[in-house]
This record gives C-alpha cells, sequence and structure tokens, in this order.
C-alpha cells in the first residue's frame, strides 16, 4: 500500500528530523535544540528525480541509556531499521565518531539494507575535512551535508534513489479515510492505536506528553484503507509556548485540519471536561466529523448518559460518546467502523427536491418567528459541498434571521440525515428575484 523506505538513525540530537525536513522540502518532523524530541516513528513523503518514497524519522538510539522511555524508543528505532529499504545512518561531524556511532555502527553492518552514512552538520564545504575520521565506521564513504543550509542535500538524495534502484511505483494514496487520535495528554490516544493496529506501533508511556510527532499508519477496515493519525496531547497554547510541546501542538493542530474524522479520547476517570469539549470544538472548526471515546473504562464507571447529555448540550455538533478500553480491548472493534460512517455522512449529498421538502416541513411546523412586523421566508434550498455538507438556502431578507431558530433548523436537519457529529454549514443567501 506503500512505497519504499528510507528510515534516518543515528544518535539523539544529530539533527536527523532537521535532515528530513531538508529533504522532504517541508516541517513536518518536530525540531528543537532539546536532545530527545523523536519518540516515535513518523513517516515524511518525499520525491526525488520522479521517484517516490518515505523518509521514516526515528528516535535517538542512544544504547547506554537504560531508562524505560529510552528502551521504548530505541525498540521503535530498531523496528523502523527492520522495515527500511535504505538506512540513512546519521552521524554529527562536528563531535567525530562517539562510542555510541560506533555501537550502532557495528549493528548496522551486520543488516542486509544499503546502509548511507550522512556526516551531517557540514555547514562549509571547506569543513569537508570533518569527515575522515567517520571513515572508520566501516560503512563506507560518509556524504558531507548540511541539514540545516541545504549543503550536499541533492547529492544525498541521488545516492538515496540509486541505493533503492528500480522499483514499481508506489499506489496513489488518495482514497483513504484520515481518522486523526486527539485529546488531552494521556488520555491514552496512543494505547488506542497499538490497540486498533494490533502491535506496539507508537510508544505508551505512564509519563504524558510521550507522543510529540503525529504518527501517521495505515490499517485496512471492512476492505476500506484507513490512515490513522496519533497525536501529540492537545493543551492550551499558552501552557506550551516556547517549548517543544508547542511544534507538537501545531502539529497536531495541522494533523485534524487534514482529517476526515476526529476522535477524541477523554479518560472515563474524569468524564468529559471542559478541556476535552474545547478539543472537540477545535475538530469542528477545522471542519472534521466528531466521535468521542471514553478510554480507560475498564478502571471506572464514568455516568455515560450525563456525559452525552453535557455534550449534546455544549457541541453544536452533537457527536456520539462511546465508551472502550484501549488496554482490555472492550469496544475498540466498533470505533473506527464508527468513524468510517461519520466520514461517509459527511460525504453525502441530500438531493434537492427532498432538501426542499424537508425545509418546507420544518416551517410548516415551526415557522421562524417574526421581526419588526416581517417574517422570514424561505425559498429554496440546495446542497452546495461536501466534506463537510453545505446548505445554501435563498431567503427574502438576511437580516430577519433569528439565531435560535436557525439552530432549530440545524438540529432538525441533523436528527433527519443521521449528521450527529458531522459539521454542517448552512449559508442564508439573499434571494435575487423580485419575491418579498
Amino acid at each position: 500500500m506503500s512505497g519504499p523506505v528510507v528510515a534516518v538513525v543515528g544518535f539523539p540530537n544529530v539533527g536527523k528530523s532537521t535532515l528530513i525536513n531538508r529533504l522532504a522540502g517541508g516541517r513536518e518532523a518536530v525540531t528543537h535544540a532539546e536532545a530527545g524530541v523523536t519518540r516515535d516513528r513518523k513517516r515524511v513523503g518525499c520525491e526525488w528525480n520522479g521517484v517516490a518514497f518515505d523518509l521514516l524519522d526515528t528516535g535517538g538510539i542512544d544504547l547506554a541509556d537504560e531508562s524505560e522511555l529510552a528502551r521504548d524508543v530505541q525498540r521503535q528505532a530498531r523496528m523502523g531499521i527492520s522495515e527500511a529499504d535504505v538506512i540513512l545512518f546519521v552521524v554529527d561531524a562536528r563531535a567525530g565518531a562517539r562510542a555510541g556511532d560506533a555501537e550502532l555502527a557495528k549493528t548496522l553492518r551486520g543488516a542486509e539494507t544499503p546502509v548511507l552514512v550522512v556526516a551531517n552538520k557540514v555547514d562549509r564545504p571547506e569543513d569537508e575535512h570533518l569527515t575522515a575520521e567517520l571513515h572508520g565506521l566501516g560503512l563506507g564513504e560518509p556524504l558531507p551535508v548540511s541539514a540545516s543550509h541545504g549543503l550536499g542535500s541533492g547529492d544525498l538524495l541521488d545516492r538515496v534513489v540509486e541505493a533503492l534502484g528500480e522499483r514499481p511505483p508506489a499506489e496513489n494514496g488518495d482514497g483513504a479515510v484520515r481518522v486523526a487520535v486527539i485529546g488531552r495528554p494521556n488520555a491514552g490516544k496512543s494505547s488506542l492505536v497499538n490497540a486498533f493496529l494490533g502491535s506496539e506501533r507508537v510508544i505508551v508511556s505512564e509519563r504524558a506528553g510521550t507522543t510529540r510527532d503525529s504518527i501517521d499508519t495505515e490499517v485496512e477496515v471492512d476492505g476500506r484503507r484507513v490512515v490513522l493519525v496519533d497525536t501529540a496531547g492537545l493543551r492550551r497554547r499558552s501552557k506550551v509556548a516556547g517549548s517543544v510541546d508547542y511544534y507538537a501542538q501545531l502539529r497536531s493542530e495541522h494533523a485534524v485540519e487534514r482529517a476526515d474524522v476526529a476522535l477524541v479520547v477523554c479518560d472515563a476517570g474524569d468524564g468529559v471536561t471542559a478541556e476535552d469539549l474545547r478539543v472537540a470544538e477545535l475538530a469542528m472548526k477545522a471542519g472534521c466529523a466528531t466521535l468521542l471515546a471514553l478510554n480507560k473504562w475498564d478502571v471506572t464507571r464514568t455516568d455515560v448518559d450525563d456525559a452525552r447529555a453535557r455534550v449534546a448540550r455544549k457541541l453544536r455538533l452533537r457527536p456520539a460518546v462511546v465508551t472502550c478500553s484501549a488496554t482490555r480491548g472492550r469496544n475498540v472493534a466498533n470505533l473506527l467502523p464508527k468513524a468510517l460512517e461519520l466520514a461517509d455522512r459527511a460525504a453525502e449529498r441530500i438531493p434537492t427536491p427532498e432538501l426542499n421538502r424537508f425545509v418546507a416541513e420544518v416551517v410548516a411546523k415551526t415557522p421562524p418567528p417574526s421581526r419588526r412586523g416581517r417574517r422570514l421566508r424561505l425559498y429554496y434550498a440546495a446542497q452546495v459541498g461536501e466534506r463537510p455538507p453545505r446548505i445554501a438556502i435563498q431567503v427574502n431578507d438576511r437580516k430577519l434571521i433569528v439565531r435560535d431558530w436557525a439552530y432549530h433548523l440545524e438540529n432538525r436537519m441533523r436528527e433527519r440525515y443521521g449528521l450527529e457529529g458531522v459539521p454542517l454549514v448552512i449559508d442564508f443567501v439573499p434571494h435575487s428575484g423580485n419575491r418579498r
């Protein structure tokens, strides 16, 4: 379902994510002066001279670090190495070959996959002599590169394409439904993604904020392709300003903007909090269909009816609220089919005659209130867009619209066409004819 993979590995803080952003021509990977920013495996699409491939960003491998999180990062990096077609071993040319680099090089020398040594931070042509020491790694000629300035990046991409060799074209990624798994930190988002996949695809830790990048993973659900996007926990921007978590926050927000459905994961122990509602509101404003999942249901018993009533009262989308347990697998199998159903509803079109009959029924049952002795008249309705659905209704005078009645019309439309949790835009357009 995807193209060849080029894994980017190396010691922490050697510039792997900066290199990926340089090669891919974007800002997909989180970068920061703090060491150890990247933890999970993240794929970033890249193309060079007509050859498409995925760059796989991995966490820094420090074999001497025996902490639990470091071991998780190392395991993820090793999994990335095992699925790669080419490996880029990034080394800080200024620091030279360190003990950690030598240990990792020893591991890579036993790999059947082609390995290219990237001597990063060679920012000037006259600094290329810094690569001489790296011949001792025993992995061939080091390639001088400056990820921050772009020096040598074209030559590196040439070598990558050469190492990949002739390959059949990858399938087009269009048509997959994107489901962003979002929520507050430590609500169990990564655990839920792993439960969907049946493997530890992303790092799970009791420490809040483990995930920093938005991690895309393809999965098949009922014969359909779904791209799962695990995201960093969403906080208020003011709380993360100036830290590495700020950039992770921006990528989470961008992931929501690109998604078809947002699965908002809430901690069932806390119920649906004001922060959960804020996260769902963010998805709604991005035009994303939304479903709320009360995770960790195996260790708590939140009043679900109360949570659903609160969501219906606070959120115009009126998204469904379901319970699940990522660790026990309870109700996990039903979540993605529900997400696909929401995506399908957001893409449906309501036939124009049916839509006009529905509007006439609502007006006949509950007429718009009059304002200053005049009453709003609705002439003609038609759907003019989808994902999210957008309805245009011609009216005699937009100034006569009463907000509460407009919400009433929207809610009746959600009930009739099953649009709970789907963003719905209704435009009241001045009638262009002579009728009043």
